[in-house]
């Protein structure tokens, strides 16, 4: 398994990690991911320990608890083999203090996935989305008395735009609090807005990244294909998709490409997916989910080899979006706004 430093932080994680999106199946959304319980869980623990997966993700929001339950129930015995993530802000009730990311909500967020996890410390620990209510100096300020508890050794966002993570980064700095090591975002071949501003910032601030839905819900699991039905066993068909629409003509088009490019790797369409992703600079770590074992010891054969870099251009060319503004604009100057080096690697 290879290593990777994650950010700034002398942290160094697994370049893949397991998301327990699946574990639960509380409520339509999260049914749609998986249903996986705790004796399953438990099979996919250990296929990922043996394979040298030691990075386990969750949220107290996946299925209202549940999932970090039965990834505590899970772990029971490892604790100190595994870096373990979690998440909050996002809603866990119906009250006004239920959700965000104040002071109040985030002490006892943490609180209870330590609970549910069973352990007395997070590894790394997310604020799911960016509270544009909550002064950021006071989840900053929070989220540091959490670091000096020892309740969390790490702190990192998901979900942010470039200002909300420039800004916390800013207020940390002056302040002298734990700043985000890490942030986990939505990246993929179909996905690559990522790109635009969040990767440059990256890039300059020395932000690890950590990869969510690396295959678009499913779309690049290697079920899709031109003038058939949308497999109806798959997250989209049962309401589990994410994010806007893509036109039909874009996403096929790519498919047939990387139907192309896993003929001549003698790989699997997702294992060429994830790795183009672990080509990609900042990419730290990517969250790979699976309801099964067939599923994950597939996604496992992402790692041990390399695309060339002629096809890893050829998939850039297939999933290539024409950005929006301000980003066209400051690519007629790429003297002044140049792109991040997505082939540098191959040049060395």
């Amino acid at each position: 398994m290879e290593y990777r430093q994650l950010g700034a932080s002398g942290l160094k994680v697994p370049v893949l990690s397991f998301g327990t999106g699946t574990f639960g199946g509380g409520g339509d959304f999260f049914k749609a991911w998986g249903n996986t319980q705790v004796d399953e869980a438990k099979k996919l623990v250990s296929l990922c320990m043996d394979a040298g997966i030691n990075f386990f993700d969750t949220a107290n929001v996946y299925s209202q608890g549940a999932a970090e339950e039965i990834l505590g129930k899970a772990i029971i015995g490892m604790r100190d083999q595994i870096i373990l993530s979690t998440k909050a802000t996002f809603k866990m009730g119906n009250k006004p203090n239920d959700f965000g990311s104040s002071r109040f909500h985030l002490v006892k967020a943490c609180e209870d996935s330590l609970r549910r996890l069973q352990t007395d410390y997070i590894d790394i620990y997310h604020m799911h989305g960016f509270d544009g209510v909550t002064p950021v100096e006071e989840t900053l300020s929070a989220l540091d008395d959490l670091v000096r508890a020892g309740k969390i050794r790490y702190i990192a966002c998901s979900n942010f735009s470039g200002w909300h993570l420039m800004k916390s980064l800013s207020v940390s700095e002056r302040y002298g609090w734990s700043k985000y090591i890490a942030h986990q975002a939505h990246y993929s071949l179909l996905s690559r807005e990522f790109e635009w501003e969040l990767m440059p910032l990256a890039l300059d601030q020395h932000v690890g990244t950590i990869v969510w839905s690396p295959l678009s819900a499913g779309r690049l699991g290697g079920k899709y294909r031109r003038n058939q039905p949308i497999p109806a066993d798959g997250r989209i068909a049962q309401g589990g998709g994410e994010g806007p629409a893509i036109p039909e003509d874009f996403f096929y088009h790519l498919i047939d490409v990387l139907d192309e490019v896993a003929g001549e790797t003698g790989k699997t369409v997702a294992q060429v997916a994830l790795n183009w992703l672990l080509q990609r600079p900042t990419v730290s770590n990517i969250v790979i989910g699976a309801r099964n074992e067939d599923q994950l010891k597939q996604n496992l054969g992402a790692i041990g080899w390399n695309l060339s870099l002629e096809q890893v251009k050829k998939l850039d060319a297939a999933s290539e979006k024409a950005p929006v503004y301000p980003y066209w604009h400051q690519r007629k100057n790429p003297d002044l706004n140049p792109l991040p080096d997505f082939y540098g690697r191959f040049n060395h």
